[in-house]
């Protein structure tokens, strides 16, 4: 999966939800005033708890739209490193979208959103019921696969992938229930069935 990279404008918008990018395929970057003298605790852990995913710019100066300039530099820095990268801009700035469309002409894969929870990656994955998710993965991996999960173990192993890594493991398990529920897999020890797949 590509690399998506999250730069957030935490003078425009409060950094929140970075715990949904938990993931090995996000980087996120928060960029921050020169006068900020100290960051909210539950940021910090949050991003902290990216690892080598999560860092933070701080602008030495300041200056009119002296934040997104950084923004504008360091997605040109990262995409000409990353030409197969996506990268969202979190913030509720409208003088961004010029610049995406100009980045989208030049085939650079970028949008703007307000939110965390508004990256098209995480809402569709944050916004599916179990069942839902079930038949999802059901149709597009297991409906018309030649080689299927043969154990309990790599069948939960498959969800969390078909999902980008998205789902905890609890939300694994009950996509696994769900597909029990609907008689679409059945269980027997560590070892699974597909009934309707022949």
């Amino acid at each position: 999966m590509r690399t998506n990279f999250v730069l957030i404008d935490s003078e425009n918008v409060k950094p929140e939800y970075i715990e949904k990018l938990k993931h090995e395929h996000f980087r996120v970057i928060v960029f921050v005033g020169p006068h900020l003298k100290r960051l909210d605790f539950a940021v910090a852990n949050a991003i902290q708890s990216l690892g080598a995913n999560g860092s933070y710019v701080q602008l030495s100066r300041p200056g009119p739209n002296a934040l997104d300039f950084h923004i504008a530099y360091y997605i040109g820095q990262l995409s000409a490193e990353h030409k197969d990268a996506y990268f969202h801009i979190i913030s509720k700035d409208e003088g961004f979208d010029p610049l995406i469309k100009h980045l989208k002409d030049r085939k650079v894969f970028c949008s703007r959103s307000a939110s965390v929870l508004e990256i098209p990656l995480v809402k569709s994955t944050d916004k599916l019921s179990p069942n839902q998710r079930a038949a999802d993965f059901y149709e597009k991996r297991i409906a018309s696969a030649k080689a299927r999960p043969a154990t309990v173990v790599s069948l939960q192993s498959a969800i969390v992938s078909h999902f980008h890594k998205l789902l905890s493991a609890k939300e694994a398990a009950e996509v696994l229930e769900a597909l029990k529920a609907a008689s679409l897999v059945v269980v027997n020890g560590k070892k699974v069935a597909y009934p309707d797949c022949g």
